[in-house]
């Protein structure tokens, strides 16, 4: 019987080894085609999908996390919501979030995918140049460039390759401004050199953090040193013989290539073939880089206005204004509001806000010294110009030169301005309108803020206008605003008939004296087509018994700035008693340089 016992024993030993070998052999067989597939493909969606689930997962509790001691427990915690915050402020351009993501990225694909040496040319062929696309070569140049410029690097290769030169087009031989692929392709030929794995490694982790997270093919670009960047600006958005939204086509094979062809036979541009820059004031497109699909062009306008969290963009509320983590401007639209998804990006290089480095060319000296002395005097002035002509810039850098004793109170549309970063110890408090809270609202509350100086970010509405000629009457020692108005004629009737819709004045005489009774400089931007910015002229609003006369003090002529009319001793004077007594001599000697005159008695 015990024998028996025991036979049966090591037959049910055995049954159990060949059972667990034979499930094994079966567990090994499913998963090899599993891992021979993921070689196969080596597609970079691929690791987007693989990491987008693993961070995911990583981000969220898990069953197993319930057997933990409590100190591991709380420390694993911790290292979930700082992926969390980390995940959410990305998408925000908070670059330090970037790093902390890309960091869990890069142990992902080297851990989870197996990424080595060998088969990291699988996903980009470094190792042939002539299979990489125009946007690997990009990325690629502009790594190298980065590793020995930082954020300057776009605006040196640029530079350094004259990138920014126009070339002609094909309607009536006007210039434009593009890099196209043949530029790329000839600038990575000089510049490229034999990466290594930790080079190529980082390439690659920018690849899958801008297609995940980042904002697709303009992430790299939006950290750069440049005035701006824009996308879903140009390009077709149906096939015009078959007129169906390109929308609803991801593919456009099959499709006849007479809906796809310009004039000239070249292929028409799609909207998501839109990447523009603005640099030195030029617009600049970037034919070699595409979304590649609409809905990627969707995706990058839907994240990239949400910091602060503004609101939904929705069919209702078809476009938002808002700022992102660096302190850049962005505008966002959509459907139906627009004809397609667009954003614009302005980006406010506080380190050039300062008058030295803004206002170049032949006797710079002059516009720079009576800009301070405008600041010093305590004079309502107006910035006007076109858009892109240097006008937040310029207000940036003369709040520099106001007295740092006085108290400054801003209103925006958008936090712009970003005055506290560029004088951290001054007293300035700026406010914004809201969707509760309007401009007038804002402009209302300030009279009870204490402020000395009221700067309004852009004169944008009637209402916004009429508030600030009260403002500026009672409200304040002075003001200062930016305005669109083309010359100091549209400025003054601009702002006098704003008073008129706004029900303050209905005489269109009265409503211009009021006007011109506030307004004491304008300062006038100008951008050339070759994107040159300089000051086209100052001009002093001098009040006389027919009204007023533009008296211009300063003027850009011949590539020179040149002084003109004196300043009117009235204002001389007034602008004297506003100042220092050391500031009034220096104020006087600069007049007898330029004018030969001196401040009357």
């Amino acid at each position: 019987m015990n024998q028996f016992a025991n036979l049966l024993g090591i037959f049910v030993v055995l049954l159990l080894g060949i059972a667990y070998i034979w499930i094994k052999a079966r567990t090994t067989e499913k998963m090899a085609p599993a891992v021979e597939t993921y070689e196969e493909t080596y597609s970079i969606n691929t690791l987007i999908a693989y990491v987008k689930k693993q961070l995911h997962e990583l981000s969220r509790a898990q069953i197993n996390d319930w057997g933990m001691s409590e100190e591991a427990w709380n420390r694993k915690l911790k290292s979930r919501s700082e992926l969390r915050k980390a995940l959410r402020g990305c998408t925000w351009g908070d670059r330090n979030d970037k790093r902390y993501v890309k960091s869990y990225i890069k142990d992902l694909l080297l851990k989870g995918c197996g990424l080595n040496e060998r088969t990291i040319d699988n996903y980009i062929p470094f190792h042939q140049r002539d299979l990489l696309t125009a946007q690997d070569r990009f990325e690629i140049v502009l790594y190298l460039f980065s590793l020995r410029y930082g954020d300057e690097a776009l605006s040196m290769l640029i530079d350094t390759y004259r990138l920014d030169l126009p070339k002609e087009s094909n309607f009536d031989h006007a210039a434009i401004y593009d890099i196209t692929g043949e530029d790329i392709e000839e600038v990575f030929f000089l510049e490229y050199r034999e990466l290594d794995f930790r080079e190529k490694l980082d390439i690659l982790v920018q690849r899958v953090y801008q297609q995940y997270k980042g904002f697709s093919v303009v992430d790299e670009i939006r950290e750069q040193r440049i005035d701006g960047f824009s996308g879903g600006v140009n390009g077709i958005t149906v096939i015009e013989d078959n007129w169906q939204p390109l929308s609803s086509i991801q593919s456009l094979e099959g499709w006849s290539e007479e809906g796809l062809e310009d004039e000239d036979g070249c292929v028409k541009a799609r909207v998501w073939d839109s990447v523009w820059i603005f640099y030195k004031g030029k617009s600049i497109r970037l034919s070699f880089l595409t979304f590649g699909c609409e809905t990627e062009l969707k995706r990058v306008c839907q994240n990239i206005y949400k910091y602060n969290l503004p609101g939904q963009l929705s069919e209702a509320n078809g476009y938002k204004v808002n700022e992102m983590k660096d302190g850049s401007r962005v505008v966002v639209v959509r459907p139906p509001f627009a004809e397609t998804w667009a954003f614009f990006v302005r980006k406010f290089d506080m380190r050039s806000a300062a008058l030295e480095q803004l206002i170049e060319g032949d006797n710079a000296e002059l516009p720079i010294q009576l800009l301070k002395f405008l600041m010093k005097g305590s004079r309502i002035t107006s910035i006007t110009g076109s858009q892109g002509s240097g006008k937040t810039t310029l207000l940036m850098a003369l709040v520099k030169h106001i007295y740092p004793s006085y108290t400054l109170r801003v209103q925006e549309m958008s936090f712009e301005l970003n005055l506290r970063k560029l004088y951290s110890t001054r007293n300035i408090l700026t406010f914004r309108e809201t969707e509760y809270i309007s401009g007038q609202a804002g402009l209302d509350l300030q009279k009870k803020t204490d402020g000395t100086v009221n700067i309004l970010g852009e004169v944008a509405s009637d209402d916004v206008a009429a508030w600030m000629i009260q403002m500026a009457q009672v409200a304040s020692m002075f003001t200062l605003f930016t305005h669109h108005a083309k010359t100091f004629r549209d400025l003054i009737e601009s702002l006098r008939n704003s008073l008129l819709k706004s029900g303050m004045f209905r005489d269109e005489h009265v409503a211009e004296m009021q006007v011109v009774s506030v307004i004491d400089f304008d300062i006038h931007l100008r951008k050339s087509m070759s994107g040159q910015r300089y000051i086209e002229k100052i001009t002093e609003c001098e009040r006389d018994e027919r009204g007023y006369r533009e008296r211009i003090v300063l003027e850009y002529r011949n590539g020179q700035y040149s002084s003109v009319e004196p300043i009117s001793d009235r204002m001389r004077r007034e602008m004297a008693r506003e100042m220092t007594d050391e500031d009034k001599a220096v104020f006087t000697h600069f007049l007898g340089i330029y004018w030969g005159e001196e401040i009357g008695a």
